[in-house]
């Protein structure tokens, strides 16, 4: 291909380098390959895949042009609408440093904590942030959306509380979109939603739990105090929807006695972006901490006793229960998060309550300017939002608001809600009231703004890490000192089996940022959003077209969301054809944990299902449990390529004997980089898969989030797609899983640019590629590493795993010692004991060039000298620079007590002249998990705790 193709820029390894690979893997060319690779069954030739109703591939400049029309279509009117989503002054120094560094947005969730560092510290400032705004000790590190968030605290307050009762109590001022996400949840678990009015009193009965929100819906500010107490008296727990600006004013919830609280960050400097990404919170009192769905960040110390963050209780829910889990969350949206608490560090609590003072001065203002007309305010007590009552003219005024470039919201024939923001102007106040019509004033009065009540009188964000960052160097050189401790794209290949990190091309990023996109409100007018709506549309299409499936919902704003949305469609259809009893989800023993806990919240029961001794699903076994349970056979859940990163040739065979019995297929979409152009899911049995657009189709994964997972499905499970209370065009009564109609649209922009620059022929080169680079891996690794699994004709997909077991066996290396010392490389560990406990998996993708791949074998194949160097006795394992790995520059200069060189630690095989790479130094030494877990501290630690180190 031309260099001046895109796919060209994408794709790694040159012609010539491709030439090199194919050699050492023993085919002549990519479709040689494919045709040994991929089982006939299965595989689309390149004239027929999918792929030709694809337009053709265009230039990066063309791409953006194409952007920029979309984006014109879009109107970026003053949004008033609020219902959780408002504008926000993202400062630019974020904007840059952050959201446009790839050092940001490129690295991966921070399992590896020692090349995590800097990460980890954000991550910590969020959930410091979250905890002192809400007033509860633990915050995790981000949800989804706040709708996500809520329907959490509900599954949590129902695993903490006493009471065995199945209802939960949600009070009616919520916002739509949080109790449509609650119903979808509940009603596969048997939880019953009762919705009242919590301020005049919680119905008879028993409840396991309340949920309120504070503002309201309404901009209705109520004392949550009598509420939780009244609850508490009952024997229920209590989870309070809290907005972190109105909680510098107001008595936080926790203060009240608040079992737990939810919410989001977006107005803390996150662009509305069409309604995500986003980063929710949830927080708890300490005795809730070990429930906390998702990711928690936590405080221990290194070898040297320095102290260090890691992933606190890292073996997640969902992989230590699995199908008895209750939550399948594995992921965060750590990218939004860091934005959302360095916004917070960058006003600090004296800004931070300014702004929420100002914000809530506008909304007195025109409160006090409509009753001087004489219209009627409903609530008198109100943080941001007004709800004003216009019997019969509500719609009258919002066409005239409307007009005059600002978009309210239309509760009903009488009533329009007025939330003001960050971005309210008095301007803007002036052009709201002018709508109402009548004798205009001679101007806003001044109006100081009365203390809200229950007012906050305790402090909060009084750690230095929110008192010490005002002026723009210093965040500037806060952030890059953060992100110098960090492993991310921009310094190596990460090479992480099933996880994908491929390259996130800078004009796939481009219009992210653009307020076109970034300044729209998820529930504006559709008039609006006609040019992110023909994208979304656009991108459906497309991404039907590449998997062989009818439909896409875009909803879904992760993969385990995915998974989900996926499972309750099948629940939907069965439910309509009268059988009901269908509720049994087979699941390979391999599986990843996200999908027994998946099928158990569709209301699913998991029936494990064996897999052979070379990974495959063990079909006689399939067979026997398809046949013990075909009346209520729901589905199976399958990844393909499998979870061992082999192309089963039987899985035609699988699809087959699940259809006769009445089951339906889930095709996990976690392994698509090895399908694209190649094969169709939808076509060769899949009734329904996710996508991770985070994976195969280039958003970033942005440090543990955001990602994106839509469903593809065949037509007859269409009627059952995700929908939305507020989005009439998805249909009615259909299941919402996310608060956004269409998720996290804002990152949408990456993907399209994506299949339009690579075209037809791009995606299956890319895949193809990606599959020869995992094969010259396994091949270079083979006599050192023994490769795990492959398929019939001894070839891997697009990953392959490395058995370290005999190894650990014989020399007491593990591959925590593997993992550690590839740091001192430059290199980001492959994935650990996934699937198989001992082993690492390791995937290229298409993005990385040849240099780069034989570096890390380099690499890997020095690391087994060293193992070789235990082996002999030369070194005992505990005092080898494996067991010592990661070594840091304090190394350099601290007592040395070690049997090998200081030299050979810290640049090991040459480093860091080998290949022109610089050298990488960890942040610490190896961190002590344990510690980190018995000693949960989750939260800024005071300021003595640095004391001394640097």
């Amino acid at each position: 291909m031309s260099s001046d193709v895109f796919s060209s820029r994408h794709i790694g390894p040159d012609h010539d380098e491709t030439s090199r690979i194919l050699d050492a893997i023993g085919v002549s060319d990519l479709e040689s390959l494919a045709s040994v690779v991929v089982p006939s069954v299965i595989a689309d030739d390149p004239e027929h895949n999918g792929l030709q109703s694809l337009p053709p591939e265009i230039s990066e400049a063309e791409a953006l042009a194409e952007l920029r029309a979309l984006a014109g279509r879009n109107t970026v009117a003053t949004s008033m609408i609020g219902l959780g989503y408002y504008g926000t002054l993202t400062p630019q120094v974020l904007t840059r440093n952050i959201i446009e560094n790839p050092a940001w947005y490129t690295a991966y969730t921070p399992y590896q904590p020692e090349i995590s560092q800097g990460r980890l510290e954000a991550l910590l400032n969020f959930q410091t942030m979250v905890a002192d705004l809400t007033g509860l000790e633990v915050a995790n590190a981000s949800m989804l959306d706040e709708a996500t968030a809520a329907a959490e605290a509900m599954t949590l307050l129902r695993r903490a509380a006493k009471s065995k009762s199945p209802r939960f109590v949600v009070d009616t001022d919520i916002f739509p979109q949080t109790l449509a996400v609650i119903e979808t949840r509940a009603e596969p678990l048997g939880i019953e939603v009762v919705a009242c009015d919590v301020t005049a009193g919680l119905p008879d009965g028993d409840f396991f739990g309340v949920l309120l929100q504070v503002p309201g819906a309404s901009g209705r500010v109520i004392d949550a105090q009598p509420v939780i107490d009244a609850a508490h008296e009952r024997g229920a727990l209590v989870a309070v929807g809290a907005d972190l600006l109105a909680m510098t004013l107001l008595t936080p919830p926790g203060e009240q006695g608040a079992d737990a609280c939810f919410g989001t960050t977006q107005r803390f400097g996150v662009p509305m972006g069409f309604g995500g990404p986003h980063a929710g919170y949830l927080a708890v009192t300490t005795p809730h901490a070990r429930q906390l769905p998702g990711r928690l960040v936590g405080v221990s110390k290194d070898a040297d006793g320095k102290l260090a963050y890691r992933l606190s209780l890292q073996t997640r829910e969902q992989h230590i229960r699995r199908e008895k889990a209750t939550s399948n969350i594995c992921t965060a949206q750590v990218l939004l998060a860091v934005l959302a608490a360095m916004y917070a560090s960058y006003h600090g609590p004296q800004g931070l309550t300014r702004i929420a003072r100002e914000v809530h001065e506008k909304a007195v203002a025109i409160a006090q300017a409509l009753r001087d007309k004489g219209i009627e305010v409903v609530y008198a007590d109100f943080f941001d939002t007004v709800l004003v009552r216009v019997p019969a003219e509500a719609e009258s005024v919002v066409v005239r608001a409307k007009a005059a470039g600002v978009n309210l919201r239309l509760v009903d024939a009488d009533h329009i809600g007025i939330a003001c923001d960050e971005t309210t102007t008095d301007e803007i106040v002036q052009t709201v009231v002018a709508a109402f019509g009548g004798a205009e004033p001679s101007g806003i009065r001044e109006v100081e703004a009365t203390a809200l009540q229950p007012a906050r009188s305790s402090e909060f964000l009084t750690h230095p890490a929110f008192n010490r960052y005002r002026t723009e160097t210093a965040m500037m050189r806060y952030l890059r000192m953060l992100s110098d401790k960090d492993i991310a794209l921009d310094r190596s290949m990460i090479p992480l089996g099933s996880c994908t990190m491929k390259l996130n091309a800078a004009t796939e990023m481009e219009a992210i940022t653009w307020p076109e996109f970034a300044g729209l409100h998820p529930f504006a007018p559709a008039a609006d959003t006609a040019g992110i709506r023909e994208l979304i549309s656009s991108l459906q299409t497309w991404l039907a077209d590449i998997t062989g499936y009818d439909q896409v919902s875009l909803q879904p704003n992760a993969g385990s969301q995915g998974e989900y949305a996926g499972l309750l469609a099948i629940r939907g259809y069965h439910r309509s054809r009268g059988e009901q009893q269908r509720d049994v989800c087979l699941i390979p023993s391999s599986a990843h944990g996200t999908n027994a806990a998946s099928a158990v919240m569709a209301g699913m029961r998991v029936v494990v299902v064996g897999t052979r001794a070379n990974g495959d699903i063990d079909v006689e076994d399939l067979r026997a449990k398809i046949d013990h349970h075909a009346d209520h056979l729901a589905a199976i859940m399958i990844t393909y390529p499998s979870t061992h990163g082999v192309f089963e040739d039987e899985v035609t065979d699988i699809c087959a004997a699940v259809h006769d019995a009445g089951g339906q297929v889930y095709v996990d979409g976690a392994n698509l980089n090895a399908l694209v152009g190649v094969a169709r899911p939808g076509h060769f049995g899949g009734d329904v898969s996710h996508l991770n657009l985070h994976k195969t189709f280039c958003i970033p994964h942005g440090g543990g989030g955001p990602g994106v997972g839509p469903i593809g499905v065949r037509a007859h499970l269409a009627p059952f797609l995700p929908g939305h209370p507020l989005a009439p065009e998805l249909g009615e009564n259909r299941p919402t899983v996310s608060a956004a109609p269409y998720g996290s649209a804002s990152i949408l922009p990456i993907t399209y640019a994506y299949i339009r620059m690579m075209g037809a022929r791009g995606l299956r080169a890319a895949t193809l590629t990606a599959i020869a680079s995992a094969n010259y891996i396994a091949a270079r690794l083979n006599s050192a590493f023994p490769v795990l699994y492959t398929g019939k004709s001894g070839y891997v997909a697009h990953e392959c795993i490395l058995d370290l077991r005999e190894l650990t066996k014989t020399t007491g290396v593990t591959v925590d010692d593997v993992a550690k010392r590839l740091a001192d490389y430059g290199f980001h560990a492959p994935t650990m004991s996934f699937p198989v406990a001992g082993t690492l998996m390791v995937e290229p993708t298409e993005s990385e060039n040849l240099d780069e791949i034989d570096a890390f074998c380099e690499a890997m194949l020095a690391i087994r000298a060293e193992i070789d160097r235990v082996a002999s006795g030369e070194w005992a394992v505990a005092d080898s620079p494996l067991r010592g790995a990661p070594h840091t520059s304090e190394c350099l200069v601290d007592e040395w007590d070690k049997p090998y060189s200081r030299e050979l630690a810290v640049f090991p095989s040459g480093l860091p002249s080998t290949g022109g790479r610089t050298k990488v130094w960890p942040a610490v030494r190896r961190i002590d998990g344990a510690y980190g877990d018995r000693n949960l501290v989750c939260s800024c630690p005071p300021v003595e705790a640095f004391a001394g180190q640097s």
